[in-house]
């Protein structure tokens, strides 16, 4: 006759291994939902990637070229370099600020040109190219983040 005891002990490993296998398999599941929703965020973003990548090849200035040379499209100012020189959108920027009375902040000069300023993708960039005109001595900007033309 079958031992009481081995087989009470039977049944309660049974209803032990009964519960680690069902929060195992709750657990299973939950990581491969997981796993999901991670390979659903690697596919967006890789599209988001590309999307940059292609936005900023299309929006990135093609270097200029003079005798198969590259050569700055910003070129620092001298005396012997014309405002001209520069690419038509830097030439209106150069505008706005000299027409305005007195230092502008780049929201200011937006609105001359024209800019939804209240869209940060959109000042952000005119922002860039005011610094740029500053880094290469065309404007002025002062410590309280306003621009004027130089002397």
């Amino acid at each position: 006759m079958p031992d009481p005891e081995l087989l009470e002990r039977i049944t309660a490993r049974r209803a032990e291994l009964d519960e680690r296998e069902e929060l195992l398999a709750k657990e299973l599941a939950e990581v491969r939902a997981e796993r999901d929703e991670l390979a659903v965020a690697e596919r967006v973003f890789e599209r988001v990637s590309e999307q940059l990548a292609d936005e900023r090849a299309s929006a990135a200035p093609t270097p200029g070229q003079v005798s198969g040379r590259a050569v700055m499209l910003i070129p620092h100012r001298t005396s012997d370099v014309e405002e001209t020189t520069l690419p038509p959108d830097y030439q209106r920027i150069l505008a706005a600020v000299r027409q305005a009375a007195g230092p502008v902040m780049a929201r200011q000069v937006g609105d001359a040109l024209g800019i939804d300023v209240s869209v940060r993708s959109k000042l952000e960039p005119l922002r860039g190219k005011l610094v740029r005109l500053v880094d290469r001595g065309w404007l002025r900007k002062l410590p309280d983040g306003r621009f004027t033309t130089r002397l």
